[in-house]
């Protein structure tokens, strides 16, 4: 079966035998499995044309939904069972997410046209007879887009929402606000999209590039647009994560709102929304102002993202320039009433405070690998992207991590070294390099190797300046991480990756299916390049940290 990713136990029928739908197939839906049903009546109806009525009392229904702790192979409340026989399909899921995930697996069955909106004349449906019994290796797996850089709009998350959910991934971190715009309304300070949304222009290419791109760009999510998205994710089972960097990546909310910055030392005035790529000096300034305002943006921001679909809110952390807090009076005196250690005392007091705040409120600090510098509380996670050695040393000193190494999962890394690669920024990390990644360092001991929540790969959009260009960037390595997050796999170097490809073919047309703008395997095609537009390449292998 070229089933991705690839489940635990796969039983063919021997003799090759398979199950015919009619025209009019029904939908048996056990109780707890109401909206798995709705879904495949949505999904699966527009591909195929069926209605799915709901079974008439004692009839045998050609789909069978039922929701059983005992009833899949796997302990895991993702388990879940497929048995295909004469009388059609049974669906067994530990919780309704496991039967989802059965769903995703039975829609991959049917085969690439099961992915259409519309139904395509003449086409029969079929099932082969098989037993398949699966669950995930990991409770976290996900991939983070970067909506900051280049504005998404909503039916692009939507979307992407439904590819995660294809490939049974179930985390989607979405980076809101950076220096470059702010994406999210905030009812109570409306500057922050109206002036911090929007940037005068961008630049073309990686930082080196002296191409601009002289459009105006940017756009938000209003806040019925993320109660929207959040809905719609968990319907599809997955978990949406906010972030909203602080103290540093700040420099949209600045120009909103000048106070926010080191005015002392710099006329924040003067600043507007960024237009370049990078690191920028303009930080938010370490004051008592600037914690009850984001304390502000973080309280309707946990209306938004509720508990139950978002435990975690991360808050950045990463890359703070402490230039103007060196040069800063009012911050050196913040340093010595504190009685923190400088500058990297003032980050950590800026992250340990918000790590209190959400705790009390019943949410989960989450941050990448930098917050780890200043300590953390219990209850905090981090997000290991530097390389492997914060998650390790996060996961031995009893946190739990979510490995996203950018030398093995940052998917705006090119993928490979040609000449036609659009826009080629870092190492060359193949479809074979990400099957390869492994999200548990071997040197972790087995206690420290139960705080790593599962991994993720990250795509930052710098680069990336519209669907197309995601797509590209994302298919089809997101496919192979998939199955580095799902399925139990050997040792990296034992891996068959020559099967992978195999099974690929009929991914790819999947993907086609759906309307991926996916990399062939051949390379791009002459519409997804990007002649003269300049990137950073770095050669060689990347360094394993």
């Amino acid at each position: 079966m070229d089933l991705i990713p690839a489940p635990q136990v796969v039983l063919l029928d021997e003799g090759g035998r398979r199950f015919a739908f009619g025209s009019e197939p029904v939908l048996d839906a056990g109780p707890g499995a109401e909206t798995v049903a709705r879904w495949l009546r949505r999904e699966l109806g527009a591909a195929t044309g069926w209605e799915l009525p709901a079974a008439r009392a004692g009839a045998t229904a050609e789909l069978r939904l039922r929701v059983d702790p005992d009833g899949a192979a796997d302990p895991g409340p993702e388990a879940y069972r497929i048995e295909i026989g004469p009388d059609g399909a049974e669906l067994t899921g530990a919780t309704a997410a496991g039967l989802f995930w059965g769903a995703q697996t039975l829609r991959q069955l049917l085969g690439p046209d099961a992915y259409r909106k519309a139904p395509l004349p003449g086409r029969t449906w079929s099932l082969p007879y098989a037993s398949v019994a699966d669950g995930p290796r990991f409770g976290w797996r996900g991939m983070m887009l970067d909506v900051a850089r280049h504005f998404m709009p909503k039916d692009g998350v939507l979307r992407y929402v439904d590819l995660l959910a294809a490939h049974k991934l179930n985390v989607l971190h979405l980076h809101l606000t950076d220096d470059q715009g702010w994406r999210i309304e905030i009812e109570r300070y409306p500057r922050l999209t109206e002036v911090g949304g929007w940037r005068p222009r961008s630049r073309w290419g990686h930082r080196a590039s002296p191409l601009w791109n002289e459009t105006p760009h940017g756009g938000y999510y209003t806040q019925d647009d993320i109660r929207e998205i959040v809905a719609y994710a968990a319907e599809r089972h997955v978990r949406v994560v906010p972030e909203i960097d602080v103290p540093g990546h700040s420099q949209a909310a600045i120009a909103a709102y000048p106070e926010l910055g080191n005015t002392d030392v710099v006329d924040t005035a003067a600043l507007g929304v960024w237009d370049d790529w990078g690191i920028t000096e303009n930080v938010l300034a370490p004051t008592e102002a600037v914690l009850r305002f984001y304390e502000g943006v973080f309280e309707e921001l946990l209306e938004l993202f509720p508990v139950e679909v978002s435990p975690f809110v991360h808050v950045g952390g990463d890359e703070c320039p402490k230039a103007q807090w060196k040069a800063s009076a009012v911050a050196q005196e913040r340093i010595r009433e504190l009685g923190v250690d400088g500058e990297d005392g003032l980050q950590a007091w800026f992250v340990r405070h918000f790590d209190g705040w959400l705790a009390a409120r019943g949410r989960r600090l989450i941050g990448w690998d930098e917050i780890l510098e200043g300590g953390l509380a219990e209850g905090a996670a981090v997000s290991s992207w530097r390389g492997y050695a914060g998650g390790i040393a996060a996961a031995e000193a009893g946190h739990d991590v979510v490995m996203c190494p950018e030398q093995q999962v940052y998917l705006d890394h090119r993928q490979a070294g040609g000449a036609d690669e659009p826009v080629p920024i870092g190492y060359v990390r193949s479809l074979e390099d990400v099957y390869r990644f492994e999200p548990v360092p071997p040197k972790l001991s087995p206690e420290a190797a139960a705080h790593v929540l599962g991994a993720q790969a990250n795509v930052w959009t710098e680069v990336m300046e519209d669907q197309g260009r995601v797509d590209y960037q994302v298919f089809p390595r997101l496919a192979a991480f998939a199955e580095v997050v799902w399925s139990r796999q050997p040792e990296p170097e034992e891996r068959d990756f020559a099967r992978f490809e195999e099974r690929m073919v009929a991914h790819y047309a999947r993907l086609a299916a759906q309307g991926v703008d996916y990399r062939p395997p051949g390379g791009p095609l002459p519409r997804q390049r990007r002649p003269g537009v300049l990137g950073r390449p770095i050669e060689g292998a990347p360094p394993n940290v």
